[in-house]
């Protein structure tokens, strides 16, 4: 069940459910837009989203120090090496690691949705598997500067562009292979192999039906809000899952078609 509280302005409940899916509203971190103004006026007057996307990193790295991380003794400098862009890369690699936890671990801060996995099934806090997905949370922001204001920095980011681009209205048609879909709980049947079913909190999912395919023997597609994306292929001039077109997506209730090959 999701958490009774959160960081934003819209409950965790309705965020998780897939009537939000179909009728979403905007999602805004408390505060972030407001106390970093400087930067949103900052990409207001740039057209070139490239330019943009080094606008940000070059933000980030001054709001947190992060091209500061030489000057400073080996822990300090490892708090501060380890970003936004380490943590992103790590997804890309193995959604389960200690980076993993903590971006899952953000969502569940901010969003007020816990996980269903993290290297095993969740069933329920202060259980033994949760306690393994809290101990890998603590290891990976143990020694990071500030990392979940980082992510709220970067989910408001991610949101600003999708808006600044217009290739979409107000979802997006996203694929998402998998080889346990027996796994997955299954909330609601419908007809014509539609299954609503519960996503983990951060989920990722592509936009290449074709890629969908090497992730999985199960294939389903889903519509996708523009709110509940916290990252995509492409939204920094580095490279980070380029390879996939890979959007990383806020977890619930999703309405999914399984497809055939």
């Amino acid at each position: 069940m999701p958490q009774l509280i959160n960081l934003c302005n819209v409950p965790p409940w309705v965020i998780a459910s897939s009537t939000f899916n179909e009728n979403p509203v905007q999602i805004e971190i408390d505060g972030v837009r407001a106390t970093n103004r400087c930067l949103f006026r900052k990409l207001d007057q740039e057209e070139d989203q490239l330019r943009r996307g080094e606008i940000f990193n070059d933000y980030m790295s001054v709001r947190f120090n992060l091209h500061e991380w030489e000057h400073y003794n080996n822990l300090a400098r490892s708090s501060i090496r380890n970003s936004y862009l380490r943590f992103l890369s790590a997804w890309g690699l193995d959604s389960n690691t200690a980076e993993g936890a903590v971006l899952k671990g953000w969502v569940e801060s901010r969003i007020g949705i816990r996980p269903t996995f993290h290297k095993v099934k969740l069933t329920a806090a202060h259980s033994d598997e949760d306690f393994l997905y809290a101990h890998d949370r603590m290891k990976g922001s143990a020694r990071t500067n500030a990392i979940y204001s980082q992510f709220d920095l970067l989910y408001e980011f991610c949101q600003y562009e999708l808006s600044r681009r217009g290739h979409w209205k107000q979802s997006i048609s996203l694929y998402r292979g998998t080889n346990d879909a027996e796994e997955y709980q299954v909330k609601e049947r419908g007809p014509k192999k539609t299954f609503c079913v519960r996503m983990n909190n951060l989920c990722s999912f592509t936009c290449d039906r074709e890629k969908a395919w090497e992730f999985g023997s199960t294939v389903w597609k889903t519509e996708v809000p523009l709110c509940k994306i916290f990252f995509f292929s492409g939204l920094l001039p580095d490279s980070i899952l380029r390879g996939e077109s890979e959007f990383m997506v806020i977890g619930g209730d999703y309405w999914v078609k399984e497809l055939l090959y």
